[in-house]
């Protein structure tokens, strides 16, 4: 007798979207109105704000609120019922990141034994055309995946090279995308491509301590990059930004 098929398990970010609309739907946040600060969603929730931040672009993609960088978070109305559940959009992109984190940041290590010449003239041919790709004011996104693809493909273990392909790829689904709009821009991709430099220097030094921790301290900035750019700026009593 066949088992009764199991739906997959909802993503933390669906579940705090969830329960957004609720509030919505209710009436407990009004069309128009802004939502309560972030810190008062996290306690009320109970969630963390890593979660909560990827709820919040979910319902934008719904079109249930409007992410207004600097100002807020505010309510659109919902052609919902409220029995309307969000959808998986993807894996969320903390998640992502904490999972990049792991397996490049040992991966990395074989790349620092396996590495030639020729591996550090490419990767540092990727690092230029990415500098050229902000100057023209593109995202040089293609040039960022070529950088990591060679960094695990200097591993020379295929099984990783298709899993770290394959979590950055994950940058295109459709949560992790609209995220990167509120959140890249000239300045981040900078501050990456000099996360590239550290990377590069130590892997052709063959600093294994260097590069792990180059590794690791770049796609955890690259994941607070992506989130940090919903936290609207401070007001004080004046109603100016702090």
């Amino acid at each position: 007798m066949a088992s009764p098929t199991t739906s997959p398990e909802r993503k933390p970010y669906q579940k705090i979207a969830d329960q957004l609309r609720d509030y919505i739907v209710q009436g407990d946040f009004k069309p128009g109105s802004r939502l309560p600060p972030e810190r008062d969603l996290t306690q009320l929730l109970g969630v963390s704000r890593p979660s909560l931040r990827e709820a919040l672009i979910a319902l934008e993609i719904e079109g249930g609120v409007e992410i207004k960088m600097g100002s807020g978070v505010y309510v659109r109305a919902l052609a919902v019922d409220g029995k309307n559940k969000t959808v998986t959009l993807g894996e969320s992109p903390s998640e992502l990141m904490q999972a990049r984190a792991l397996i490049e940041g040992e991966s990395v290590i074989l790349a620092c034994l396996h590495g030639k010449k020729s591996d550090y003239r490419y990767l540092q041919d990727c690092i230029d055309a990415m500098r050229a790709s902000i100057k023209n004011g593109l995202p040089p996104l293609e040039d960022d995946r070529k950088f990591h693809h060679r960094l695990a493909k200097m591993s020379g273990n295929s099984a990783l090279v298709r899993i770290i392909t394959g979590l950055f790829d994950e940058r295109h689904n459709p949560i992790s995308a609209h995220l990167s709009k509120h959140s890249e821009n000239a300045l981040t991709w900078e501050a990456a491509v000099i996360e590239h430099e550290a990377i590069l220097r130590a892997v052709a030094n063959k600093d294994v301590l260097g590069a792990q921790t180059s590794m690791r301290q770049h796609l955890s900035s690259s994941e607070n990059r992506w989130l940090e750019a919903l936290e609207p700026e401070e007001v004080n009593a004046t109603g100016r930004r702090k």
